[in-house]
């Protein structure tokens, strides 16, 4: 029987180890250094308000993969869910977002037509950036000058702590605006939410009894003795000892308090302007419109760069950073008995959905490459993707 450590007990180690588990007939033990599983993803209830609490951040599960929705329908009760985010100026009003045609008329005290609006934003967007070099320009030449300043300057210098022009302008690229009056968040074919939530997914994931998980259990380097091979979801300049010096990060802080009532009547309320300290507030029982409670929880996320003792959360991959990684990379390569897996093993913003179907895809490979005795991927796609 192959035996496999998983390094980390979140979406990315949990759907790998069950369908190595189950199509090798493998035995899978995964460690966790936090006290539950389901990484990022945890949710629980609070025992005060009763709310069922998105521990790490709000998480939306949307997707248009066919075989993802599939793998999550099959686990659990997933409720549809249209996600609405609202920008709130003080003093100005409440926008929705993405950008949209109701924000575009509210912003410009008028009444325009779609295409009235696509000609508005054109005669705004900056004609003299070609090829944006930053997220600046990027959002320049696509939105103009008066909605960057609203909301997209302040929220980025204090999302990633540094001037959008340090930013890649691939950043904005994942923010659309729609002319017309949809403001959903998200266009994939299924957004929803799961009914017990995420961490209730993780554990029945994890039900198989060829998996063993141990929680509380931070990661050593001889804990790979005896295990045919490691799959490591923690960060990658972390498995090496941060020897090269450390990729830059983001993480994320709350927080969190209980009122009576409705605190502000969506889940996530964005504050976009500099001078705001926190960069949104969200609002948990809106994540379940189910249920019914009497009380709320809310929490206010704030942004930082990540020390030593947090969490990361958010990549920066500045120009140093890719820089860094491409060693690191390298380095990796020269570990045949590990793989480097999910957001952090590979140094990239991902998606829930993201995560699961990059698993799903790289137990296959798996699966293929013991079959042909072949080595296991260090990664689960080309190192030269990874940058």
């Amino acid at each position: 029987m192959k035996k496999f450590l998983f390094v980390g007990a979140g979406f990315s180690g949990a759907v790998l180890a069950r369908h190595l588990a189950t199509h090798l007939d493998a035995h899978c033990l995964l460690i966790d250094q936090r006290e539950h599983v389901a990484g990022n993803c945890h949710t629980s209830r609070d025992p005060r308000s009763g709310v069922l609490v998105h521990r790490y951040g709000a998480h939306i599960f949307n997707t248009s993969n066919q075989t993802v929705i599939d793998y999550i329908g099959g686990l659990t009760r997933m409720v549809p869910y249209v996600h609405r985010v609202k920008a709130i100026l003080p003093g100005q009003g409440v926008y929705g977002l993405p950008i949209n045609l109701h924000t575009i008329n509210q912003v410009y005290g008028v009444t325009l037509s779609p295409d009235q609006a696509r000609e508005l934003l054109a005669s705004e967007a900056r004609q003299d950036i070609d090829t944006p070099a930053n997220f600046e320009e990027q959002a320049l030449k696509f939105v103009g000058e008066k909605l960057y300043r609203l909301f997209f300057e302040g929220y980025t210098r204090k999302q990633w702590g540094c001037d959008p022009k340090e930013l890649p302008a691939s950043i904005l690229k994942r923010l659309p605006v729609r002319f017309s009056y949809d403001d959903s968040y998200y266009h994939s074919t299924y957004t929803a939410l799961p009914h017990d939530g995420y961490t209730t997914i993780v554990e029945k994931i994890l039900d198989h009894p060829s998996l063993e998980v141990r929680l509380g259990v931070s990661f050593e380097p001889e804990m790979a003795a005896g295990f045919d091979h490691t799959f490591y979801s923690g960060p990658l300049d972390g498995y090496f000892g941060f020897a090269r010096g450390r990729l830059g990060y983001r993480t994320v802080y709350w927080q969190d308090s209980i009122h009576a009532g409705d605190f502000q009547g969506t889940s996530v309320m964005n504050y976009t302007l500099a001078e705001q300290p926190f960069t949104r507030i969200i609002e948990h029982k809106h994540f379940a419109p189910w249920e019914s409670h009497e009380q709320t929880y809310v929490s206010v996320e704030y942004s930082k760069e990540t020390g030593s003792d947090d969490i990361p959360y958010y990549p920066k991959r500045l120009r140093a950073d890719r820089e860094l990684l491409e060693a690191y990379l390298q380095d990796a390569q020269t570990q045949p008995a590990v793989s480097f897996i999910g957001r952090l093993g590979t140094y990239r913003y991902m998606d829930m959905h993201q995560v699961i179907g990059e698993a799903l895809e790289l137990g296959k490979r798996c699966v293929e490459a013991v079959g042909a005795s072949r080595p296991l991927p260090t990664f689960p796609v080309p190192p030269e993707q990874l940058l």
